[in-house]
């Protein structure tokens, strides 16, 4: 269970991972120790399952976001998708999901010839049947950070 220390603790990482642990048991008006074992706790029970940092995709020419929507014939091939997948280094996520198609993808590429590569690539895998594909033309809001307010446990 956690407390509200713990998503004070929690929330904090989520604004700055990098925050020193000193000033993070400042923050949550605990000793260094205190926070620190806090800290670890939260850790060795996955709340925090690690540490990263957030780049900038157009710093780095990927300027074309894509979501495809991808249906796996059955899941005797279901595997076989999941190692091509986890091979390509432009498919950031992969979701299973309900309703039209199996999976949901999301793609970072250069340009759209990159887009179309990869594309090309996907349709070739012998368990996809189909694909459908949005291009991503703005984005308003994408975060990592989760509202983890609603799991205080209360005395």
């Amino acid at each position: 269970m956690i407390d509200e220390l713990d998503i004070l603790i929690l929330n904090s990482l989520q604004t700055n991972g990098r925050i020193k642990r000193s000033e993070l048991a400042e923050l949550v008006g605990l000793s260094l120790p205190a926070a620190s074992d806090r800290l670890r706790k939260l850790e060795e029970r996955g709340y925090v399952q690690g540490y990263a940092a957030i780049l900038d995709p157009a710093k780095f020419g990927k300027d074309i976001t894509a979501f495809v929507q991808v249906t796996v014939d059955t899941s005797l091939h279901y595997d076989n998708f999941l190692k091509h997948v986890q091979k390509s280094s432009e498919i950031l996520e992969c979701h299973a999901i309900t309703g039209d198609g199996s999976h949901l993808l999301k793609i970072r590429t250069d340009n759209t010839a990159g887009l179309e590569r990869v594309l090309s690539q996907i349709q070739s895998w012998k368990e996809v049947q189909r694909t459908r594909t949005s291009v991503v033309l703005s984005t308003t809001k994408e975060t990592l950070n989760i509202d983890v307010t609603s799991f205080i446990t209360k005395p």
